[in-house]
């Protein structure tokens, strides 16, 4: 007799909370697992050039890539239907168009025009997370673009705050990406002169006389020190008033500042210091007396909080936890610290130590993929090299299991926690989208316009890598549930929610 689909999915839950952790694998599983563990997901494709070039090779490679890495032609169109550097123009524009609704007369007339104008956000909105998505599955420089996520996710800002959403790909762009593999106080500073971030966060009303600890606060709780590890409220407030003029100028209009002060403003595209905003006294920060100067007070300050011990335990712990799926020993946790400080925050020794290090050799096989893991990784898998035509369908996928792009409201970003993905409704879920993944394309290879119907394209997760390498991982349950397989879209479902996969 022949078993429904959901009979099968529902197996898989159960192999999933049977399943006990994988034995010893021979090298090339062992290659996989940690092909797996550093980038979007392990395909075919990527497992060969390891295979070829020796791991330590392709890890030289990925730790210091290029400034830019070539995207196959048909990601680079989608990259290059919004150019960046008319970020600063195409705001004006939005800006202005959103004043010239506000004063519309008539009612109607205004609503079209706020219309029109909430279109062109969304518009931006679509291109940000398409780009991210592609980013993710085709670039050669698979670790730069999931630190790249786990940056963001660090750094987070929301994109339906305001108009962030105009800016929250650029964010990625040019904040985040640049410095992922960097220095990290290069990053930092790099997110704090982003209007992505000032806005998000607040800063843009954060003026003396008028101050606003949003920003200042998050800077030091969830992006660098951590909560407990020394600062007190009175630091919170003198590196509020340190920020104080840090903030967005989306006009052209001339900022007329005071004579002894007319060197300190600093406009860079939509980044301004507003001198005329600043909070000139002295602050006690850190211990550190940082005497009032402009915005070489930031910078000072920023010099502060990178280089602070805590900034070093907080970062690398984090970054363990991530790759991990655990928090680090306490052995490891001074290691990466003491490379942070010794490297003054050089991502790229931190991650090649957390890499060479036995905990990461150990566990690399033990965590549970996030949301964003287990839906690029099953397309990676799936398609290999093939360019999707519409991530309309990977953003619903992540919108249902609880990780959407630029979707956290809040600014300590996405739990790197495994645990915080193991729910039922989590579980749930997932096994439907292992069903739809696995049974077809999804509406993946449909034009983003028109109705035609979907290129022809299956999903081939049965392939040369998992006969010659994945399948030696399985273990025994998930080997008796695909052998009792129906279909191959029934196998594919199982696979894809298989805890093997899942990990």
């Amino acid at each position: 007799m022949m078993r429904p689909a959901w009979t099968s999915i529902l197996a898989g839950a159960a192999l999933w909370l049977a399943a006990s952790p994988l034995s010893a694998a021979p090298s090339a599983t062992e290659d996989a697992a940690f092909l797996d563990a550093l980038t979007w997901g392990v395909s075919p494709t990527s497992f060969g050039e390891l295979r070829a070039k020796g791991r330590e090779a392709w890890l030289r490679e990925q730790l210091h890539p290029p400034a830019v890495s070539p995207l196959p032609a048909a990601v680079q169109s989608v990259v290059n239907e919004r150019p960046r550097d008319g970020l600063y123009e195409h705001t004006l524009y939005l800006f202005a168009l959103r004043r010239a609704a506000d004063a519309e007369p008539d009612p109607e007339a205004r609503k079209s025009a706020h219309q029109y104008h909430q279109a062109l956000l969304n518009a931006d909105a679509r291109h940000s997370t398409s780009v991210a998505i592609l980013r993710a599955l085709y670039a050669p420089d698979q670790l730069r673009e999931r630190l790249t996520w786990f940056w963001f996710n660090r750094f987070n800002v929301h994109q339906a705050k305001g108009p962030v959403r105009i800016w929250v790909g650029d964010y990625v762009d040019t904040a985040i990406r640049p410095h992922a593999l960097g220095r990290f106080r290069d990053l930092l500073e790099a997110t704090l002169r982003h209007p992505a971030m000032l806005r998000y966060l607040d800063n843009t009303d954060n003026a003396a006389g008028h101050i606003n600890e949003n920003y200042a606060r998050e800077i030091m709780e969830l992006h660098t020190m951590g909560v407990g590890s020394g600062y007190t409220q009175a630091d919170v407030e003198a590196l509020a008033r340190i920020l104080t003029g840090v903030g967005i100028a989306p006009n052209r209009d001339e900022i007329k500042v005071r004579p002894e002060h007319r060197a300190d403003l600093l406009r860079e595209g939509l980044f301004v210091f507003n001198p005329n905003r600043h909070d000139y006294g002295d602050k006690l920060f850190l211990g550190h007396t940082i005497k009032g100067r402009g915005f070489g007070e930031v910078e000072e300050a920023l010099d502060l909080i990178a280089r602070s011990p805590a900034t070093a335990r907080n970062v690398t712990r984090a970054l363990a936890t991530y790759y991990l799926g655990h928090a680090p020993d306490d052995a490891l946790a001074s290691t990466l610290a003491a490379v942070f400080t010794r490297t003054d925050g050089d991502i790229a020794s931190v991650l090649d130590a957390l890499v060479h290090s036995s905990p990461f050799a150990a566990t690399r096989d033990g965590g549970f993929k996030d949301p964003m893991r287990y839906v690029l990784s099953a397309l990676r898998m799936a398609y290999d090299g093939r360019v999707i035509l519409n991530t309309g369908p990977v953003i619903g996928w992540l919108n249902r299991l609880g990780e959407g792009l630029f979707a956290r409201t809040t600014p300590d970003g996405y739990p790197i926690d495994p645990a915080a993905w193991m729910g039922p409704g989590q579980m749930s879920a997932r096994f439907e989208v292992a069903r739809q993944i696995g049974s077809g394309p999804a509406g993946l290879f449909k034009a983003s316009s028109g109705d035609e119907p979907d290129a022809p394209a299956f999903p081939l997760l049965a392939n040369g890598l998992f006969f010659t390498t994945l399948e030696a991982g399985l273990g025994t349950a998930t080997r008796a549930a695909l052998a009792q397989a129906i279909s191959p879209q029934d196998w594919n479902t199982l696979y894809l929610a298989s805890p093997e996969f899942a990990r």
